[in-house]
């Protein structure tokens, strides 16, 4: 679009350079989170740590570069139900992105519930970027950054259900946004109630929630729950320089509502805390912009931080 203006050879050295000394600090952050912490859930929610220490930065979700996303149909005209929220005219974007996620957690407080029961208080947050970087034509933008703070109540759960050890259970709340405004504006905010199991080198998770209601006039993505879904299922293994999750989200609903989607990520050590790492999505909401557009997507690149 006549918007945008070209990004010179001289910038791109910049942009790239950028990218490689923020890698290269989360590499040496991600050196303590892996030192100080396994790869388990226990490990990962500070279940058996008797210390009370508070604040302290420990891993939530995966953090990695895909340095080359690429998808089957990008969505170049974001709708929504809501007219506000429909773009009139559709942009000019390269269906290969580059995309990042960096993610952390808190114990805020300690024991909230006794020393018997227990009871943590987590704060979290998770950031993951589209960057149209190979998009020379429009300008590189970022094409959407999602922001998505968290608070959690987090109960140990000591018991043993086929095989697997309960970790723990809990409920939140949790906001999700992109910070923009209309037409482009999406977010929302939920109740999510979550369960852990774990075995030796596999960790289960899932998650269920429920959405604050909002009016149509401010809702900007109504029904998001119908694409996105209700709920979701974690399973992460772990094999050595192997690491393996699948994520599947589905709307727990029949008919047209039958919705969700799906994600695949693999990572194989490269060299100490370096992985390489392939990512397979598809299904609704990739992003929170394509909460109602349907893709598949391919990305490759490197990480930092798994699941486990």
């Amino acid at each position: 679009m006549d918007i945008y203006t070209n990004i010179n050879a001289e910038q791109m050295k910049i942009f790239y350079s950028l990218i490689i000394l923020i890698f290269s600090q989360f590499l040496c952050v991600g050196q303590t989170f892996i030192q100080d912490y396994g790869g388990g859930l226990s490990e990962r929610w500070l279940i058996e740590d008797d210390s009370t220490k508070l604040f302290k930065i420990v891993p939530y979700k995966p953090v990695y570069i895909l340095l080359a996303n690429y998808t089957t149909d990008i969505n170049d005209q974001p709708t929504s139900e809501n007219p506000n929220n429909s773009v009139d005219e559709p942009f000019d974007f390269s269906k290969t992105e580059l995309k990042f996620q960096l993610s952390f957690k808190t114990r805020a407080l300690k024991n909230i519930l006794g020393r018997k029961i227990g009871g943590d208080i987590w704060i979290a947050y998770t950031q993951s970027s589209r960057w149209q970087v190979y998009s020379g034509n429009i300008s590189r933008p970022f094409r959407e950054t999602n922001y998505e703070p968290e608070v959690m109540l987090v109960i140990p759960t000591p018991y043993k259900f086929l095989g697997l050890n309960g970790v723990f259970a809990g409920v939140g709340i949790t906001h999700q946004s992109n910070g923009r405004a209309d037409p482009l504006s999406r977010s929302w905010d939920r109740i999510v109630a979550q369960v852990g199991w774990e075995r030796p080198s596999w960790n289960i998770v899932y998650r269920h929630w429920w959405r604050f209601s909002e009016d149509f006039e401010v809702d900007n993505n109504p029904n998001v729950q119908d694409f996105v879904g209700r709920m979701e299922l974690l399973t992460a293994f772990e094999n050595g320089r192997h690491d393996l999750s699948l994520l599947a989200r589905h709307s727990l609903r029949g008919g047209d509502r039958n919705r969700g989607n799906i994600q695949l990520d693999y990572a194989v050590q490269i060299v100490d805390l370096l992985k390489l790492h392939a990512q397979i999505f598809h299904g609704y909401g990739e992003s929170l912009l394509d909460y109602n557009h349907k893709q598949t997507t391919f990305g490759i690149g490197i990480s930092l931080l798994q699941w486990r």
